[in-house]
């Protein structure tokens, strides 16, 4: 009785569109996908924030959870998108020596998860075309149905399931010969 009496100012709260409250609930998704969809760390907490924060200013009225949801994900795909290709960040070069070498972002390295598992999937992910990793995150991570992430991404169903598929199969040659090789 006491953890259905703690929901429900939380749920009433949502509702009626409390930011702190659809932080709580949403903030993990967001950054899940800002990290999966920025060059580093940094840039995924600047992708969160900004998410948030024009959420905020914007109070945007939704028809139900699911279209607030919607949103989210969508203005956190166009944020994360615009930092990554910002012609700042297309013109920045590294400058610690073995970063140049390697020619990967300096920060991008210092984020790993709690296992070597999850990191190597992470890194295969990150390495995968914006349009797959999106589709394969909002699938998996999301656990969003074909026809939603289509609506989401404004494609149609079969344009994320050809997504999918090639997303698995570049995942599948990655992770071969690795951690998993079969």
């Amino acid at each position: 009785m006491d953890a259905e009496a703690s929901e429900e100012p939380s749920t009433a709260r949502l509702l009626a569109g409390d930011t702190h409250a659809v932080v709580e609930r949403y903030e993990s998704m967001i950054y899940g996908i800002a990290v999966t969809h920025t060059a580093c760390r940094g840039d995924a907490d600047d992708v969160y924030q900004e998410v948030f924060l024009t959420y905020h200013r914007r109070c945007p009225a939704f028809n139900d959870e699911e279209h607030r949801k919607a949103w989210l994900i969508t203005t956190a795909l166009h944020c994360a998108r615009r930092v990554r290709h910002s012609s700042w960040r297309m013109r920045v070069v590294p400058l610690s020596p073995s970063h140049v070498e390697t020619g990967t972002a300096s920060a991008a390295d210092d984020f790993t998860l709690a296992t070597d598992e999850q990191n190597v999937l992470f890194r295969a992910l990150r390495s995968l075309p914006d349009s797959q990793r999106s589709v394969l995150y909002l699938f998996y991570f999301e656990d969003l149905p074909v026809a939603r992430i289509a609506d989401l991404l404004g494609v149609e169903p079969g344009t994320v399931r050809v997504r999918l598929s090639r997303g698995r199969a570049q995942m599948r040659d990655k992770l071969l010969g690795g951690l998993w090789d079969e």
